[in-house]
């Protein structure tokens, strides 16, 4: 993986912020810089260019970064993965969830800690290499879907992984989460008797669940205290993120994943999000994937809770059905459940041996 071979884009106002950004990522070894310091301009350097990374400033004159923003999701590119990390002075939660909002990626506060921009920029393209590569491989595929073999087909599971890997590891260091849900999951639709090549496919689909959470920035995936109105809005964009990721993808596995990404954090009363389908609107796959998910999270530790015993996580599963689950979703996760089938983080399995 060679970032520094990747394209990285600076518009500022101030030729001395430029000039400060280009030397720091210069000594560690970015060659591929460029900047304006004209915000008209963006639109004709994009089209040249075709940048992996954009910094850019919030505050200029005449146009502003909100108003570059809005212009981004009007762009050719728009929908895919083209991170942007905002440098500003103005640390208001205003400014930056309208920011976030508007597909900012990530934010830096003036005066920048010039090792703070270097992880953020190294974070972001590494993130923008491993969409690349899914892209790639997608377009690699459709070129070849009458003459798929073995190994094009372990290959793209492979990039798969990764990708759900990446995602994962952004707030779960283990990265056994996704595997616990997929492997649930699988269980669960054996039980309520689905096809075996599609148990097969959800089985590959279901960690890319999480996939959008790449865009969330750390300061708000990552935080211990409750969230804010505003916050947790930006973590309910995952969903929407995931599917646009996963957007245009040929194989059953993509499609199905997308599905998943998108809806299952669907609510069977209909009070979910994003779209707030009911009951069988929302994808089989995904109302399977959000009783293993939402089951998984329970009997976890993380940050901000302990681990719930599995008992009391099985009963909350049982109560909820009907309002945030598919009653035979949860019937057929509680016939696993009394045969001690599910699979549990190690420690807790320990615990209730």
């Amino acid at each position: 993986m060679n970032l520094e071979k990747m394209v990285i884009f600076i518009v500022d106002d101030e030729p001395s912020n430029v000039a400060l950004l280009q030397r720091t990522l210069e000594r560690v070894g970015f060659s591929r810089l460029y900047a304006t310091t004209d915000p008209f301009r963006v639109e004709e350097f994009l089209s040249k260019l075709q940048p992996d990374l954009i910094l850019l400033d919030l505050h200029m004159p005449k146009r502003d970064g909100f108003e570059i923003l809005k212009s981004l999701q009007d762009c050719p590119t728009h929908g895919e993965y083209l991170p942007v990390l905002v440098l500003t002075a103005d640390s208001t939660p205003e400014a930056k969830h309208r920011a976030l909002n508007l597909g900012a990626r990530d934010f830096l506060h003036k005066p920048l800690d010039l090792l703070e921009v270097t992880l953020r920029v190294r974070r972001l393209l590494e993130t923008r290499h491993l969409y690349l590569q899914l892209k790639d491989e997608n377009l690699r595929l459709e070129t070849a879907v009458q003459a798929r073999t073995k190994e094009l087909h372990e290959a793209h599971l492979d990039v798969l992984k990764r990708l759900a890997l990446a995602a994962e590891f952004r707030d779960d260091d283990t990265g056994e989460h996704i595997v616990r849900v997929a492997l649930n999951a699988r269980k669960i639709a054996e039980a309520l008797g689905m096809e075996a090549p599609n148990v097969e496919i959800l089985h590959q689909a279901a960690p890319l669940h999480d996939v959008g959470k790449i865009a969330i920035p750390d300061a708000i995936l990552r935080k211990t205290t409750n969230l804010t109105s505003e916050e947790f809005e930006v973590i309910k964009s995952h969903t929407v993120v995931g599917a646009s990721l996963l957007e245009g993808g040929k194989s059953v596995y993509l499609q199905m994943a997308k599905r998943i990404a998108r809806s299952h954090h669907e609510h069977f009363d209909g009070n979910g999000y994003p779209d707030g389908l009911r009951g069988e609107a929302i994808p089989i796959e995904a109302r399977i994937v959000a009783v293993a998910d939402v089951f998984d999270a329970l009997v976890s530790r993380r940050p901000y809770k302990q681990a719930w015993p599995v008992p009391k996580a099985v009963a909350e599963i049982e109560r909820l059905a009907g309002t945030q689950f598919d009653p035979a979703v949860v019937k057929a996760f509680l016939s696993i459940a009394r045969k001690g089938e599910l699979l549990v983080p190690s420690l807790i399995k320990q615990n209730n041996a």
